[in-house]
């Protein structure tokens, strides 16, 4: 049993996001007086192209500040441990997290090496983007957004604004390299830079939230280690004043991010990671998905400290009984069983309003779904309300109805994502969509959906995060075109017209138009039909081969439209089979003035492609 006089540490994430270059790694070296196995660009190619290529994670301690000693009651904490995330900025990595469409984790190291021995711009982790949305989305408790002061806010700026807007509810502004501003200029740079910053955060849910200048490295990475940074103090006592006792919950099933993998001799393999949910403890059982096997854990450290145990937020090393560490350089351990392998999934949806393209159904996107991207095609739909069948789908909006979707409901298909706004003006309206995933992947429950256009120009201004949504029901049978899709009932109206070619008795008439040659008119026989005499009828089924239909007026004819159908029908007699100009004459509009109008939908997933009518 763990000693309960031994110091007790609350562990407390902040995420360090920014445009590549603005100095986040030196800011986490500042900052940081305890590194992890994957910290301060350790990875070779960060250290040939100095930039960061991975999630970096190092930390520092504190003393427990005074409002955390109120706020955390009979949890007799004594220090305050801040665990930094230093992620990627570079625009290619987030572009190529693909990998042509195989994720890093399941490559063969053979396939790797081929890659980089053909100058294949895919870094050693394209997987960073995926790693900081799901620590954003789970376990990040503060972002510090870096800004190269000089430079101000630029493209992955303002990706990552919009990562912490849609995973983090608390950020500082770190106005960064003020050692670069002339020193008789600095004060006034800084201030014109702050205020601008307050201006492009004033719509956010960041506004007036607080913005402080550091110089992290003064001289730049070159310059040597004895010049001090600047600044970093007054962060720190920032960072202790705006800490809260985050929501830790170590119920539920358990789901660890890995980050890093390697084995020692004689005790096992040690997996380094976050728990993002749930909880584990030594002589706990965990599954590896991504191998398909289950190990036990040995033992569990934090920052090289031994723990009997450790819970949701917490950034753990724990050894398992040995395997090949090499293939696990990225993934995810859980409990056994406790992740869905998914093949398409329903998923509530959002543009993203800095979005310029169009979101159109049957498109591809990249999806970021637990600790994966991977292509989908899309489709959207909304919800049609009981009474509401006939074409009018009243979207509710999206605080209504967030998170909510049942089989049972009828849906409607939209060709593309409705912008505006709901009745009563509150917000867009509700949509969903059908992700169908180009090859399986393992994610947990109600996660976090982002959709992107990663092949989008890396060099241009443009936002290319498109949509962000939650997973409300993943759908794992490999055969959901047959068995899941058939119940989904979105419909598609549909509309047909043609024209009444000639009466056959005051009760019944012959159309032509309203189909092809070689559609099976089985399938609309019973259907009903209105002329726009006013008449309303139905298909009693085909008239000859060529796509004729023969319907059946209950009420029979008007007067009046027996005299215009009578008036056309010797109009087109004059002049004889011979006169070729009749021909012509039968599509004029006053040579057929009596039209048919077919309203229908189709259940866009119904095997049987049956025609319906409210």
């Amino acid at each position: 049993m763990a000693d309960s006089s031994l110091p007790k540490t609350l562990n407390f994430n902040v995420g360090v996001l920014g445009h590549v270059d603005s100095g986040k790694t030196s800011l986490a070296r500042a900052l940081s007086s305890t590194a992890s196995t994957a910290a301060f660009d350790k990875n070779p190619q960060s250290k040939e192209r100095g930039i960061t290529l991975d999630l970096g994670f190092s930390a520092f301690t504190v003393p427990l500040p005074e409002q955390l000693k109120e706020s955390c009651g009979e949890k007799q904490y004594d220090s305050l441990q801040f665990t930094l995330v230093d992620c990627p900025g570079h625009a290619s990595l987030i572009r190529t997290i693909i990998g042509e469409g195989i994720s890093q984790e399941r490559m063969s190291a053979r396939e790797r090496e081929r890659k980089r021995g053909k100058g294949k711009a895919i870094a050693q982790f394209p997987t960073s983007l995926i790693f900081t949305l799901s620590f954003c989305a789970q376990i990040i408790d503060l972002m510090m957004l870096v800004v190269d002061v000089v430079k101000g806010m630029q493209t992955q700026t303002a990706e990552c604004l919009l990562i912490g807007q849609l995973t983090c509810s608390r950020m500082i502004v770190i106005l960064n390299k003020t050692d670069l501003l002339p020193t008789d200029k600095r004060q006034a740079a800084i201030d014109k830079m702050t205020k601008r910053m307050h201006k492009t955060l004033e719509n956010t849910r960041f506004k007036d939230c607080p913005i402080i200048a550091v110089a992290a490295k003064p001289g730049g990475p070159e310059a040597p280690e004895t010049d001090e940074p600047h600044g970093i103090t007054e962060l720190i006592d920032l960072l202790k004043a705006q800490a809260f006792l985050p929501r830790r919950d170590p119920s539920g099933s358990l789901l660890m991010a890995v980050d890093h993998c390697f084995s020692i001799r004689g005790q096992g393999t040690v997996i380094t990671g976050t728990v993002l949910q749930g909880s584990i403890s030594v002589n706990d059982t965990v599954e590896i998905p991504a191998l398909k096997v289950t190990r036990k854990v040995k033992s569990v450290q934090m920052f090289r400290k031994p723990v009997p145990s450790a819970m949701q937020g917490d950034r753990v090393g724990v050894c398992v009984t040995q395997f090949d560490p090499k293939l696990l350089e990225r993934g995810v351990v859980c409990t056994p069983g406790s992740l869905q392998i998914l093949y398409a999934a329903i998923i509530s949806i959002q543009k993203i309003e800095y979005y310029r393209g169009a979101l159109a159904s049957r498109a591809k996107f990249h999806i970021t779904v637990g600790h994966e991207t991977v292509m989908a095609r899309i489709s959207f739909f909304n919800r049609v309300l009981p009474g509401k069948e006939n074409g009018d789908c009243s979207p509710i909006s999206q605080e209504q109805n967030a998170n909510s979707f049942s089989f049972d409901w009828e849906f409607h298909h939209l060709d593309e994502y409705l912008t505006g706004q709901a009745e009563g003006g509150r917000g867009e309206p509700q949509q969903w969509a059908l992700l169908e995933f180009e090859r399986p992947v393992t994610c947990p429950p109600l996660c976090l959906v982002i959709g992107s256009r990663l092949d989008s120009d890396i060099h241009g201004n443009a936002c290319r995060l498109a949509f962000h949504g939650k997973l409300l029901e993943g759908i794992e049978d490999k055969n959901y075109t047959e068995t899941a899709l058939p119940r989904l009932k979105i419909s598609k109206d549909k509309q047909k017209e043609g024209a009444v070619e000639r009466v056959t008795d005051d009760y019944t008439v012959i159309g032509r138009n309203l189909f092809k040659k070689e559609t099976n008119l089985q399938l609309f026989v019973g259907l009903k039909v209105t002329l726009s005499t006013g008449e309303t009828g139905s298909i009693e089924g085909g008239f000859g081969q060529s796509g004729k239909i023969k319907i059946r007026i209950p009420e029979g004819l008007k007067e009046e439209t027996k005299q215009l159908l009578s008036s056309s029908s010797k109009k087109k007699g004059k002049g004889g089979a011979k006169n070729e100009s009749s021909k012509s004459e039968e599509t004029k509009p006053d040579s057929q003035p009596v039209t048919i109008h077919l309203n229908f939908k189709r259940y866009i997933y119904d095997p049987h492609k049956k025609m319906v009518q409210s």
